[in-house]
């Protein structure tokens, strides 16, 4: 009627205990020894890529560059496409073609006007100096020149 066990199955159950504690215990020292492992390839992957940083370090070219203030506009990239910006967009250049349109100077010669806006909105550039292809032309003419001289007074003579 009472406990049909004895004193004998208790030490096997705080033996299987223990060693369900010792398994958890060596379980949470291989995940500690884990993350221990991983933060110190973590941090060395941190150093090679700022060791990378430093080899593509492009400072010394930034001292060439204009600075980015005074050439600060709004791209198309940072411009986020509404519908609100898209009808703004379509009042302002329908308003813009109406003045380009009823402008008495566009209306007499566009073309010279259109040409004439470009040269006042447009940056001057520079062209490079053009190596003059003349001479070697005028070479090349003198030969052919004295060939059809010589051949022209051989057949007088």
């Amino acid at each position: 009627m009472g406990k049909t066990s004895s004193r004998k199955d208790k030490p096997k159950h705080a033996d299987q205990k223990f060693e369900k504690k010792l398994e958890f215990y060596s379980k949470v020292r291989e995940t500690v020894a884990l993350g221990a492992q991983k933060a110190i390839k973590k941090k060395k992957r941190i150093r090679t890529r700022q060791k990378k940083l430093k080899a593509y370090n492009l400072s010394s070219l930034a001292e060439c560059l204009p600075d980015l203030e005074s050439s600060k506009r709004e791209t198309p990239a940072d411009f986020k496409v509404t519908t609100k910006s898209k009808q703004k967009l379509v009042m302002k250049e329908t308003n813009q073609l109406k003045t380009v349109l009823n402008n008495p100077t566009f209306q007499a010669d566009p073309l010279a006007a259109l040409h004439q806006h470009l040269q006042n909105t447009q940056p001057v550039c520079e062209k490079p100096a053009r190596k003059s292809v003349t001479g070697k032309k005028k070479k090349n003419k003198k030969k052919k020149g004295s060939k059809a001289s010589t051949g022209s007074q051989s057949m007088e003579e």
